[in-house]
């Protein structure tokens, strides 16, 4: 029992380490609902792995250390202890690899965090044609788009088409939304291509994304924002262009029927 501890907080750190090796795979998907969909999601993904690994190697190392002290010293041994008031060399050496580390991961994420957050990086095409207007409210997502052939505005007109909780967006290339709340915060965040950002009252953000891969996708929000934050979801359906403009034909005849058949309006 004297060395207990140094095999309970070794093999605890060693079944950590497993769990998330584990979690981490395709059967499991603890962390991410698969690889992303999204360019730039993948970008995200190699920042997010990157910090995994240094967190990871710096998790090892502290345990190692941890280990190796209640080894030599949970004998049981009786042994005069040493007063010191440490190390300022190590401290200082400590610090700076830290602040070393930190300033790393700060300059190696800002091409990503540039090409997401910048409005200039933004593909023109997309920012002159945003596919959708998002609005958050207490408790869905509420869709402006413009009507077949026309240009969404700021404003609301007469040839738009509204929807609840479904986004469609054309795959395989860039598309905007522009993204504000009626009432509170909230987060729109589409898991599967790893973009999140905040609605914020009062503000209309550009946000912009790119569905690789055709499919229906989880559109949640990622902030509490009331009692009902759980049931807030949508889903994002991403798919060909063709298909769209035929979704929202559709949409057009469902929204502009007057319950009149067309014969009985020519007589």
């Amino acid at each position: 029992m004297n060395r207990f501890w140094c095999f309970f907080f070794t093999g605890a750190a060693a079944l950590a380490v497993l769990f998330c090796i584990v979690g981490s795979g395709p059967t499991y998907r603890w962390w991410f609902p698969g690889p992303s969909i999204s360019p730039l999601g993948a970008q995200i993904d190699d920042l997010f792995y990157l910090i995994l690994v240094i967190t990871t190697v710096t998790f090892i190392g502290v345990n190692a250390i941890l280990g190796y002290v209640l080894w030599k010293y949970g004998s049981g041994k009786p042994r005069r202890s040493d007063f010191s008031h440490g190390s300022h060399t190590l401290e200082v050496v400590s610090s700076i690899v830290t602040a070393g580390v930190l300033l790393f991961i700060a300059l190696y994420q800002m091409d990503v965090w540039y090409r997401y957050r910048v409005k200039s990086t933004f593909d023109r095409e997309a920012v002159a044609h945003p596919v959708a207007e998002v609005t958050a409210r207490q408790f869905e997502w509420r869709i402006r788009y413009p009507g077949p052939g026309k240009t969404l505005e700021d404003t609301p007109q007469p040839t738009d088409l509204y929807t609840v909780n479904d986004l469609h967006v054309p795959s395989g290339k860039p598309v905007l939304i522009k993204l504000r709340s009626e009432d509170v915060l909230h987060s729109f965040f589409l898991p599967h291509l790893r973009i999140k950002q905040d609605a914020v009252p009062g503000l209309v953000i550009p946000v912009w994304f790119q569905a690789d891969k055709t499919g229906i996708y989880d559109l949640v929000c990622a902030e509490l924002c009331g009692w009902g934050h759980y049931k807030m979801r949508g889903q994002l359906t991403a798919e060909r262009e063709d298909e769209r403009q035929s979704y929202l034909k559709e949409l057009s005849k469902t929204q502009f029927d007057d319950g009149v058949a067309e014969k009985e309006k020519s007589e």
